[in-house]
């Protein structure tokens, strides 16, 4: 359920979607990845009402800001006058501001986040050398999407990765749900859903639900690559495996080559 509605989202939405890493000066051959902690921006304003911290949201992370309003909370566009206002009243019920409250201590620290980005994206780049890299950044959703791949960003929904055992999920979510709400998620995701919006399937709607399966099946095989690590496991990613041992494929042709 998690992963379909997600899937649809950047299918849908983001198809098009350029990436890139801001570059400061020169390029280098390999970048250290840094989460950007736009939920803190967001813990304080949802919970002191702090106007500065709305400010730094508009100005330095509008795209991210328009996002979350628009596309996850849907709650508006961000040109109406009292856009603001609403934000603010979403997030003052008191499940949501447990939420923000224990997803800034359950990650006050993202160094082995970073550290899995950092290996990741640059592996990815040394496969793929033409490929702009996007931001990774940090938000307080409201348990909609997990990640949010938009315009030159991925963000995480820290709220959709607070553990299985999450009290607040046991009322939502079932323990096969739940499993998959941790931590050691979070980068398999980012590399999962990135992807998708990079490499949409061609006439999703009107393909087969296998076909559809054996094209998510090749995205989470690269997945598994970067991670070094067999993290997704299903027949469909055995599918990929066969079809780059026979046809001795490189990364991207098995993410752009029809099923």
């Amino acid at each position: 359920m998690r992963t379909a509605i997600v899937t649809l989202f950047i299918v849908t939405l983001l198809s098009a979607c350029q990436f890139k890493l801001p570059v400061s000066g020169q390029e280098e051959a390999s970048s250290t990845y840094q989460v950007e902690r736009y939920d803190r921006l967001q813990s304080m304003y949802l919970t002191t009402g702090d106007f500065t911290a709305l400010q730094q949201m508009e100005t330095e992370y509008p795209m991210e800001t328009r996002t979350l309003i628009e596309k996850v909370l849907k709650i508006g566009s961000v040109d109406d006058p009292n856009i603001n206002k609403k934000f603010l009243a979403y997030y003052q019920d008191s499940t949501l501001q447990t939420v923000i409250s224990d997803a800034e201590v359950a990650y006050a620290n993202m160094d082995d986040i970073n550290s899995q980005l950092t290996k990741s994206f640059n592996k990815l780049k040394g496969e793929i050398p033409d490929l702009e890299l996007p931001r990774v950044y940090a938000q307080i959703g409201s348990f909609d999407q997990s990640i949010v791949v938009a315009d030159e960003s991925v963000g995480i929904s820290l709220d959709k990765y607070m553990g299985a055992d999450y009290s607040i999920y046991k009322r939502y979510y079932t323990p096969q749900q739940r499993r998959q709400m941790t931590r050691e998620y979070i980068v398999p995701d980012c590399l999962c859903f990135y992807l998708l919006g990079l490499y949409p399937m061609k006439d999703f709607e009107t393909q087969s639900q296998r076909n559809r399966d054996l094209h998510m099946g090749r995205v989470m095989w690269v997945c598994n690559q970067l991670l070094e690590n067999k993290f997704f496991k299903s027949s469909f990613v055995d599918e990929a495996e066969k079809f780059v041992r026979k046809n001795n494929v490189k990364m991207k042709d098995l993410l752009s080559a029809p099923v």
